[in-house]
């Protein structure tokens, strides 16, 4: 299989509470091109939303590809190039039981499945340019208050 080379692909979630509203940002790079992702969800975790930010940037891509793909959020890095692998052979449970977040992972897992990717933890907030605007976008995503109001207590007629 013939792999699209050079994709750059920087994530994070960001949320208001644990659980609260959240939000996830993307960067994707390929050659002189940039693309920015972004989008939130009234209640969630922040480990929903750093795992959103991946599947949503690898879901744009229409072809496979080398992908490099940076996150701040060693939950999805350690996940991807570790403990994956036993959750598949349990049936996607954890050797202590439940999996939190499996509909996430297994989404992640079949859109991984289609590219040669490498996982690389960056440290939040250290001066990454990249990781600092995904950082931005997911925090601009993140539902407002009123915005969750409107949603939430939609007018009556």
């Amino acid at each position: 299989m013939k792999y699209v080379t050079g994709v750059k692909i920087y994530t994070d979630g960001a949320c208001r509470g644990n659980p609260g509203p959240g939000g996830w940002g993307a960067v994707m790079l390929y050659r002189d091109r940039v693309r920015e992702l972004s989008g939130g969800d009234r209640h969630t975790t922040n480990n929903r939303m750093e795992l959103t930010a991946v599947i949503k940037a690898l879901a744009e891509l229409r072809k496979s590809a080398e992908i490099d793909v940076y996150s701040d959020s060693s939950y999805v890095v350690k996940g991807m190039t570790g403990w994956i692998h036993d959750w598949k052979r349990r049936g996607w449970k954890r050797a202590s039981g439940s999996l939190e977040n499996v509909d996430l992972w297994r989404e992640l897992a079949e859109l991984a499945d289609l590219h040669r990717i490498r996982w690389h933890w960056v440290r939040g907030h250290s001066g990454d340019p990249l990781n600092e605007r995904a950082d931005e976008l997911a925090k601009t995503a993140v539902p407002s208050v009123k915005d969750r109001e409107k949603t939430e207590n939609p007018t009556p007629w």
